[in-house]
């Protein structure tokens, strides 16, 4: 019996969906894990807990609202619209929008968030989810067979308690998702031992150490094809104690991707079962908080073999279990020699032939030691529930009644002012070329650069450098097509493939808005411009600086915004008389009020489109 408390997180339900036919990932591997683990009698050893499934909120604490919302929505009959043709969320084949990818992606986030908080209340010292470790997705977009990043999620969990924590990735490719994550922080360190060359996704060079705070706390141990047990523990041992002793980590995180392994359909490791558990057993000897979790492997009876291995190292009864295997509903899965293990096979090492694993190890090591020490962080506590909940507000009836008439007009009032936030935060900076790879991110690091290259901007009074700015972006667009070509690399095969530019496409396939439900907003009705339909211009989500102008210039009035605001009230509260006798004879006659708004025969802003249940619903 061990003497370690081990909370292990299952969801019956998680190996009931599929990627689709002939896709590697099989979520269903995480079931024959379970179904081995039982085998073996373990359970009773642990503290088995079903995770509760992540919400979108708790989802957008890292990921942007637009994809959350994305992947609650798609479904595959609707993927190749919601995509925008591929070009969005979901580029390229490695991630299809199969049935019920949001379920499988709240279920592998609930169980790492679940396991975070399982370690900081200290109901547990090890906590197990191998249904996590997905690691490739990123902020706005699906990666590698990861849609949501269960991993950062985790770790902001344990960031509400701990002061630093330490991230490892064992995954035969690069954690790149997680390290993009962290790159500019010191509390968390990522440390990845991958492969390294033409290989997916690209990245984890040693010269990738992060930047700004986080310079240093991002350690990448790049390998070769072929690596056995002995040459990955002569680089994992080191740089990892060298790790825990500068970085000295609140909780560690284990990143266990079974693709590592020797004879996995996508790795080209050589490491046997063990080799690979030897990770697992060096971390609980180091008495440190430790979470595990799944991540690739695409040989499954290999991958339900080391799992299960490794849930008896962090029993620490792994020198107890019987390499001969139970039986079990999957036992004919393990043929032909039924036992728990993954033996090497014949490939070259070319990691010592060449002497280049010396060389990787010294570059960690001489990282490491130019840290100065755990950097200090002010902790302060963090409440876990709003303070409304806290005293028993809003709670019980009250809050399960039903909306009345006058929530609604609220509701459709304050969705309004959001939308000419939203319109005037668009800028022409997304008509540029330079910016066409990530111009409708919801966070982007840009600048409102070159006003005047819309004519808008134009016609309002536009600053004294309009000129050059209109130049500049004539220039812009006269650009190669081959500079405005984005390429991402393949899981499945290895190889770069172009992104379609969505420039090219046409302006109601990138509004995204369909003028045969006859909203009046679409772009044939001039209601959409700035970026968000009209013009061709790009979308950009929750973008929070105002016009060059200001807003009064953007609206185009002396009253600007408010004015633009009691004209909408009064179309709520359905009046036909409004602010200097603007308001449209028609409550829903939107593209006339925002005409006689902007003064210019266009509009700035649109009203959001409604959804099937007439609702307004906010791009």
């Amino acid at each position: 019996m061990s003497k370690r408390k081990v909370a292990y997180y299952y969801d019956p339900d998680v190996g009931a969906y599929s990627y689709g036919l002939g896709h590697p990932m099989k979520p269903h591997r995480i079931r024959i894990t379970h179904d081995l683990v039982t085998a073996y009698g373990m359970l009773d050893k642990m503290h088995i807990l079903r995770p509760k499934r992540a919400t979108p909120e708790v989802m957008s604490s890292f990921h942007t609202d637009e994809y959350v919302h994305f992947l609650t929505n798609v479904t595959p009959e609707t993927a190749e619209k919601l995509t925008y043709s591929g070009t969005r969320f979901l580029v390229g084949e490695d991630n299809p929008a199969f049935d019920g990818v949001f379920e499988f992606c709240s279920i592998s986030a609930g169980g790492s968030i679940g396991a975070a908080q399982r370690i900081t209340s200290g109901a547990a010292d090890i906590a197990i989810n191998w249904a996590g470790g997905l690691h490739h997705a990123k902020k706005r977009e699906a990666s590698g067979f990861c849609y949501i990043n269960d991993i950062v999620l985790g770790i902001l969990e344990l960031l509400r308690t701990y002061p630093r924590v330490l991230y490892i990735d064992i995954d035969c490719h690069h954690g790149d998702g997680v390290e993009e994550a962290f790159y500019t922080t010191d509390r968390v360190m990522t440390c990845s031992f991958h492969k390294f060359g033409e290989y997916f996704p690209g990245t984890g060079t040693q010269e990738d150490k992060g930047r700004g705070k986080g310079k240093g706390y991002a350690v990448n141990v790049p390998l070769k094809d072929g690596i056995t047990d002995e040459s990955f523990k002569s680089v994992f041992e080191p740089v990892v104690s060298k790790i825990l002793e500068v970085f000295q980590p609140s909780a560690v995180v284990l990143q266990c991707g079974a693709d590592s392994l020797a004879g996995d359909k996508l790795g080209c490791f050589n490491i046997t079962m063990h080799g690979h558990a030897s990770c697992v057993q060096f971390l609980r000897k180091q008495h440190v908080p430790l979470i595990l979790l799944g991540g690739g492997g695409y040989t499954v009876k290999n991958v339900a073999r080391t799992w299960t291995y490794e849930t008896a190292c962090a029993l620490g009864v792994e020198g107890e279990i019987d390499p001969n295997l139970p039986w079990n509903e999957y036992f004919e899965w393990f043929g032909p020699r039924y036992r728990l293990e993954v033996p090497c096979n014949n490939m070259e090492d070319l990691n010592v032939r060449d002497g280049s694993l010396d060389i990787v190890r010294e570059n960690a090591l001489e990282q490491l030691s130019r840290l100065k020490g755990p950097p200090s962080v002010q902790m302060q506590d963090v409440p876990r529930e709003s303070l409304a909940h806290h005293l028993g507000l809003g709670l019980g009836k009250e809050n399960e009644r039903p909306k009345d008439e006058l929530d609604e007009e609220l509701a459709r009032h304050m969705r309004y002012v959001y939308n000419l936030q939203d319109s005037g935060d668009t800028t022409s900076e997304e008509s540029s070329s330079a910016e066409s790879d990530h111009s409708w991110d919801s966070d982007e690091d840009g600048s409102l650069a070159s006003s005047s290259s819309n004519p808008r901007w134009k016609r309002q009074g536009s600053p004294s450098n309009s000129n050059s700015n209109r130049v500049n972006g004539s220039s812009r667009r006269k650009e190669s097509a081959a500079a405005k070509k984005r390429t991402r690399m393949s899981l499945l095969t290895g190889r770069y493939f172009d992104v379609p530019d969505p420039s090219s496409m046409s302006i109601q396939e990138e509004s995204g808005y369909d003028s045969e439900h006859g909203y009046g907003i679409g772009p044939e009705s001039g209601a959409l411009t700035n970026g968000i339909g009209g013009g061709g211009g790009k979308r950009r989500f929750f973008m929070s600086i105002p016009p060059e102008n200001g807003w009064d210039s953007f609206m185009g009035g002396g009253g600007g915004v408010d004015e633009a605001v009691d004209m909408r009230r009064g179309v709520i509260n359905g009046y036909h008389a409004g602010v200097n006798g603007k308001l449209p004879h028609s409550s829903h006659d939107f593209g006339g009020l925002f005409e006689s708004v902007a003064g210019d025969g266009e509009a700035d802003g649109d009203d959001g489109e409604e959804d099937d249940e007439g609702r307004m619903a906010v791009d």
